[in-house]
């Protein structure tokens, strides 16, 4: 019970989070994102919290967590465990190239009036119809897919984990993730459903947020082939955000679908 409670509240907490604004910020941090030797291993701390990248409020639940390995192959978490804040584990790279790490969050909202209440139900979209009464009046259906990720590379960067899905916003690299530095503008190309989308507002915000009075947060927008780039203003950890809204959801009750894409990415000193 207490899993299904933290996998629906992260869910919910991803519905209402469709701007960089908003207060609680779901991430992945990787305890390193570039490594190398015979063995090696990185911890990664997933949580929503209201300051980056310090966990205060909820882990993410580790059945929405899905680990790329540099052959495209999806590979298991390691020693993990969630607690009350974060949740944390660990990834054994043993492959050269470049890991994905995700956390993909995805469902329905539904309001309606019965009786002459106002109810609201959340769920999957297999459970909608048996979770709305017959007679209930002013259904507003939304559809809702967040997908939070960071990156890993052991030795030299590939893409083949990094292969779009091509449903929802997606981000691939112009500039490689595990290869940013101060002095050197970082270009990516952001897509929805698989192709460029423009004009979306792209927003990078700096770790450590909670020794500052203000977010300091960085917006770009994308151009007519979904490119955006940003000159970093100093080393450290950064968590960029975009999200948009359509009416293209393949679940023919829902006239909104809600899309966010986040990621935690790492920029080294020159």
């Amino acid at each position: 019970m207490m899993k299904q409670t933290l996998k629906w509240s992260v869910w919910a907490l991803a519905m209402a989070l469709p701007l960089a604004a908003q207060a609680h910020k779901m991430w992945l941090v990787p305890s390193a994102t570039n490594v190398s030797g015979a063995d090696p291993w990185v911890t990664v701390d997933a949580a929503v919290s209201n300051d980056l990248f310090y966990p205060d409020h909820m882990p993410v639940a580790l059945d929405r967590v899905a680990i790329t390995a540099p052959d495209g192959q999806t590979v298991k978490a390691e020693n993990a465990l969630t607690g009350q804040y974060r949740s944390v584990f660990d990834v054994h790279l043993t492959q050269q190239g470049t890991y994905k790490v995700a956390a993909v969050n995805g469902g329905l909202f539904a309001s309606y009036e019965q009786d002459g209440q106002k109810k609201r139900w959340r769920g999957e979209p297999a459970d909608l119809a048996k979770n709305i009464p017959a007679g209930a009046k002013n259904v507003d259906v939304s559809e809702s897919i967040s997908r939070v990720e960071t990156f890993v590379t052991n030795g030299k960067p590939n893409d083949a984990a990094l292969k779009p899905s091509g449903k929802g916003l997606e981000l691939v690299p112009v500039t490689s993730f595990t290869d940013l530095v101060t002095g050197e503008a970082g270009t990516f190309q952001l897509l929805l459903d698989g192709k460029p989308v423009s004009g979306i507002k792209v927003t990078a915000i700096a770790g450590e947020t909670r020794y500052r009075n203000a977010q300091d947060e960085v917006d770009v927008t994308t151009d007519k082939d979904g490119k955006f780039t940003f000159n970093w203003p100093h080393a450290g950890m950064y968590w960029i955000n975009a999200s948009t809204q359509d009416s293209k959801s393949s679940i023919k009750q829902a006239k909104v679908r809600r899309l966010s894409y986040s990621a935690t990415l790492e920029v080294l000193p020159q």
